[in-house]
C-alpha cells in the first residue's frame, strides 16, 4: 500500500531552506570566481609593477618575491572570502528566518480561516510593502468571510423565528379542516392565503436584505430629479392612503438638485417608508413626503407622519431586522419586519444615509433619506 508523503516529508523543502541554499550557492560562486580572478590576474599585475620599479633582483629573488606576493594575496583573499561568506550566511539566515516566520503566519491564518475562525489576524511582518499588503489582504479576507458568515447566521435565525407564526397558522387550519372542525370556506382560504403570502414576502425580503448587506444589489444609477422620485412614490401609494382615510401630501421645491440613484431601488425605499407610515398612522391622519436641500451638496427626502410615534429607547433599533421591542411598530400591522433594514442598505449603497426622529409615542415619526446632490 502506498502512502502520500506529508508536506514535511522527503523531497520537500521550506522557503527558508530554499533561500538559504540559493544564497550559499551564490556566495560560493562569487568566492570561487574571486579566487580564480585574483590568482590569475594579481601575480601578472604585480610582476609588471615590479619591472617598472626598476628594482635589481636576481631571477631567483624575483621569483621568490612574486611567489611571496601571490601567496600573501591568495591567503588574504581566502581569509576575507571566508569571513564575508560567514557574515553573509548569518545575515541570510536571519532574513530567511524572518521570511519563513511571516509566511508561516500567513499560512496559519489561511488554515484558521479555512476552519471557520474568521477573527484570526496576521500581524504586520515588517518586511516591506509587499508582505504588509499580503498580511492586510489575508486580514481583509477573514473579516469579509466573517461578515458573510454572521449575515448567514442572522438570516437563518431570523427566518426560523419569522416563519414560525405563518406555518403554525397554516398547520392549525389544515388540522382543523382534517378534523372537521372547520370547512374549506372563503374565510379559511383567506387565512391560508394570507399566511402563504407572508411567507413569500418574507423570502423575497430576506433575499433582498442579504444581498444589500453584502453589497451585491444590482444598481443602475441615473441622474434624476428628487421631484420625479417623490411624485412617482406618491402616485403609487395614494390609493392605499385614500382607502384608509389618510391624507397624503407632497412638498417639493421648484428645482431641487438632481441625484445619481437607481430609480427602481430608490422607489423601493420611498415605497417602504410610505408603507411604514401608512400602517402606523390611524385614519384621519396625515403623511407628508417632502424634499429639501438644507445643506450644500445634499438632498433630503423625508416621510413624516402623525401616527403612533416611536419610544425613545427604540429609536436606535428601528432599522434592525425583526426588531420587536417597539410595541408601537410591531408586525401586527402586516409588515415583514425588514423593510426599513432593506431601505437603509439601499440608501447606504448610494453613498447616503437614512435617519429617524420621533418625540415619543403618539407624536408621529419622521424618516429622512439623505443623498449626495449632483448639481442642478
Amino acid at each position: 500500500m502506498t502512502s502520500t508523503p506529508s508536506p514535511e516529508g522527503h523531497g520537500t523543502r521550506g522557503l527558508a531552506t530554499r533561500l538559504l541554499i540559493a544564497q550559499i550557492l551564490v556566495l560560493l560562486a562569487g568566492a570561487l570566481t574571486s579566487w580564480l580572478v585574483a590568482s590569475s590576474v594579481g601575480p601578472g599585475i604585480f610582476h609588471e609593477h615590479l619591472l617598472r620599479a626598476g628594482a635589481t633582483h636576481s631571477p631567483t629573488e624575483a621569483q621568490h618575491v612574486e611567489e611571496a606576493f601571490a601567496s600573501a594575496l591568495l591567503v588574504s583573499l581566502l581569509v576575507a572570502l571566508v569571513v564575508s561568506v560567514v557574515v553573509a550566511l548569518a545575515v541570510t539566515w536571519y532574513f530567511t528566518a524572518r521570511v519563513q516566520r511571516s509566511v508561516a503566519e500567513v499560512a496559519a491564518a489561511g488554515s484558521e480561516i479555512a476552519d471557520g475562525r474568521y477573527d484570526f489576524r496576521v500581524p504586520s511582518p515588517r518586511l516591506g510593502a509587499e508582505f504588509d499588503q499580503l498580511a492586510r489582504t489575508i486580514n481583509q479576507l477573514g473579516q469579509r468571510l466573517g461578515a458573510v458568515e454572521a449575515t448567514r447566521r442572522r438570516m437563518l435565525a431570523d427566518l426560523a423565528h419569522e416563519i414560525r407564526t405563518p406555518l403554525a397558522t397554516i398547520d392549525a387550519h389544515l388540522e382543523a379542516i382534517e378534523d372537521g372542525v372547520r370547512t374549506l370556506d372563503e374565510a379559511t382560504l383567506g387565512v391560508l392565503r394570507t399566511s402563504t403570502t407572508r411567507l413569500g414576502r418574507l423570502a423575497r425580503d430576506m433575499t433582498a436584505v442579504s444581498r444589500a448587506e453584502e453589497g451585491q444589489l444590482e444598481m443602475r444609477p441615473a441622474l434624476i430629479s428628487p421631484r420625479a422620485l417623490a411624485e412617482t412614490a406618491v402616485a403609487t401609494a395614494r390609493e392605499a392612503f385614500e382607502a384608509k382615510g389618510l391624507t397624503l401630501r407632497l412638498e417639493v421645491p421648484p428645482r431641487p438638485p438632481v441625484v445619481s440613484v437607481d430609480p427602481e431601488r430608490m422607489g423601493q425605499v420611498l415605497g417602504n417608508l410610505l408603507d411604514n407610515a401608512q400602517r402606523h398612522t390611524p385614519a384621519g391622519g396625515t403623511v407628508t413626503l417632502s424634499v429639501a436641500t438644507p445643506d450644500p451638496g445634499w438632498v433630503q427626502i423625508s416621510v413624516t407622519d402623525t401616527g403612533e410615534g416611536i419610544a425613545p429607547d427604540a429609536l436606535a433599533h428601528v432599522f434592525d431586522r425583526f426588531y420587536q421591542a417597539d410595541t408601537a411598530r410591531n408586525r401586527t400591522h402586516g409588515g415583514s419586519g425588514i423593510g426599513l433594514t432593506i431601505s437603509r442598505a439601499i440608501v447606504e449603497a448610494h453613498g447616503g444615509g437614512i435617519f429617524v426622529h420621533s418625540a415619543g409615542e403618539g407624536t408621529g415619526a419622521a424618516f429622512t433619506v439623505r443623498l449626495p446632490a449632483r448639481g442642478d
